[in-house]
C-alpha cells in the first residue's frame, strides 16, 4: 500500500539546528535516521504503547530496511514537518511511509523503513509471528492515523 491519500498521518515538527548539519549547512543525512526514528517512537506512544513498555515486554523493533529518496537540500533553520504513516503489515515486515516537508507543502525527501517485531532471547533476538494482543490494539492505532489529518 502506497501513501495514504486522506494524509492521516503522524506529525513530527523540527527545526535544523547545527547539530543536523554538514559543513556546508545543509541537513545531513545522519539526521534524517534519527528523525525517522524518533517520529516512530512519538507515534507509538501516542498510539497508546511507549517504546520503553515494547522494550519492558522483551521486544523491539529492529530496522530491516531503509531508503530515502532525497528531493530538495534542507538547510540549517529550516522548520521541517515529518508526516509519518504507518502501513498494512506484510508478512514480519512492518513498513512506513515518512516525508520530509518544507513549508507543509514542499517534499524535501521521502523514506520507506521496514521493521520487525523480534524478542530478546538471552544475547539473541528471536522473530515474533504472533503478537501481544497490546501489540496488535497499538499496531491498528498506528494504522488508523491521529484523530487530525496532516
Amino acid at each position: 500500500m502506497e501513501w495514504q491519500k486522506v494524509h492521516r498521518c503522524w506529525l513530527l515538527r523540527r527545526r535544523v539546528l547545527p547539530q543536523h548539519t554538514d559543513h556546508g549547512g545543509v541537513m545531513w543525512h545522519g539526521a534524517y535516521l534519527a528523525w525517522l526514528e524518533e517520529a516512530r517512537v512519538e507515534a507509538l506512544a501516542a498510539a497508546g504503547l511507549p517504546y520503553a513498555a515494547l522494550s519492558a515486554l522483551g521486544l523491539e523493533l529492529p530496522v530491516l530496511a531503509l531508503r530515502i529518496d532525497y528531493h530538495q537540500a534542507v538547510g540549517h533553520g529550516e522548520l521541517v514537518e515529518l508526516h509519518s504513516q504507518a502501513q498494512p503489515r506484510r508478512g514480519l515486515r512492518l513498513p512506513w511511509i515518512s516525508r520530509f516537508m518544507l513549508s507543509g507543502e514542499r517534499l524535501a525527501a521521502e523514506a520507506r523503513v521496514e521493521l520487525a517485531l523480534v524478542r530478546r532471547q538471552g544475547a539473541g533476538l528471536q522473530l515474533v509471528r504472533r503478537y501481544p494482543p497490546e501489540l496488535e490494539q497499538a499496531l491498528q492505532r498506528l494504522l488508523d492515523g491521529p484523530d487530525k489529518a496532516c
